[in-house]
């Protein structure tokens, strides 16, 4: 119940922050030479008017597809790797949050290109008069038989350095803030501060790797054109760095913040919701009791920034 209780928590958050998402890749990886968007705003008020609010969720049936094997993987690992260690503590929180992390990079980096390049097909445009993907499928199938394993799994590196360090991050947020909140049995804002601690977390997960996945964008959505403008990691930072300065590594954040909270409180939501209705108002509580670790190790696993 915790697995499809989780999946479903994930999609409600896919589908309230892909938005955000997409315009956090457009902000991320457009032209600094003829830039499309001034900001945030602007830039969902122009794919809103150009694209229709559809343009919004180009790219979405990636996530959507890899979310039930990467929230498999990361429920496994991380509960598996607790269970190792055997004592709950931050530390190990983050430990696990990080060994979780690194094994889903084998769903989550595909998945991410398939989405960028959903994402940036079309960019301006309300029918596109000419796609290159029909799909995501179409869209890994078909950089798999031009470039191979290599292309489909471009940016591994890149969502590697982001996704360790990042899951551990998230986890070791969460388990402070729920510890430092309390969550008693008899506790009305038990939910809410559950929504807090995990929108929170969020945030602080994208706060520690943001401009690695500025990198990860681009170098995914290399190519888009015809034509690679980076030939490394190290290439993609100098040419990104000398060209737009170091502010380079804070595109698009805004609207990934603004998608990072309210992602983490849907996933929450939902998950808390099923899994009360499914073990019964009594037992369901019980398992954010900070005074049992098993338990309270439990409800961490079932909120996670990948979305991230």
């Amino acid at each position: 119940m915790d697995f499809v209780a989780g999946c479903i928590g994930g999609a409600a958050g896919v589908l309230v922050g892909h938005p955000f998402d997409t315009v956090k890749v457009r902000l991320q990886v457009q032209s600094v030479d003829k830039p499309l968007y001034r900001g945030t705003y602007h830039c969902f008020q122009s794919i809103i008017r150009q694209e229709s609010v559809f343009g919004l969720y180009k790219g979405i049936g990636s996530p959507m597809m890899g979310l039930t094997f990467i929230n498999a993987i990361v429920f496994g690992v991380q509960g598996n790797t607790m269970r190792l260690l055997g004592v709950d503590t931050p530390t190990n929180q983050f430990l696990a949050g990080a060994a979780a992390g690194t094994i889903q990079c084998v769903i989550c980096c595909p998945m991410e290109l398939a989405k960028t390049r959903m994402q940036m097909q079309g960019t301006g445009e309300k029918k596109s008069s000419r796609k290159l993907y029909k799909n995501s499928l179409d869209c890994l199938a078909r950089i798999y038989k031009r470039e191979g394993l290599r292309g489909v799994n471009r940016g591994m590196v890149t969502t590697l350095i982001r996704e360790t360090p990042g899951f551990g991050v998230y986890f070791l947020a969460y388990d402070v803030l729920t510890r430092s909140l309390g969550c008693e049995l008899d506790d009305p804002f038990m939910i809410p501060k559950l929504l807090f601690a995990g929108g929170m977390a969020g945030i602080a997960s994208w706060l520690s790797t943001y401009p690695v996945d500025v990198i990860k964008s681009r170098l995914q959505a290399d190519g888009v054109g015809g034509v690679n403008q980076y030939s490394s990691i190290a290439d993609c930072v100098r040419q990104s760095v000398r060209r737009e300065g170091y502010m380079v590594f804070t595109r698009g954040l805004t609207s990934t913040l603004l998608r990072a909270f309210p992602v983490n409180a849907a996933t929450f939501a939902t998950v808390t919701l099923i899994l009360m209705y499914a073990r019964g108002r009594e037992e369901g509580p019980k398992d954010c009791e900070p005074v049992q670790p098993s338990h309270h190790a439990q409800i961490q696993q079932q909120a996670h920034p990948s979305s991230l």
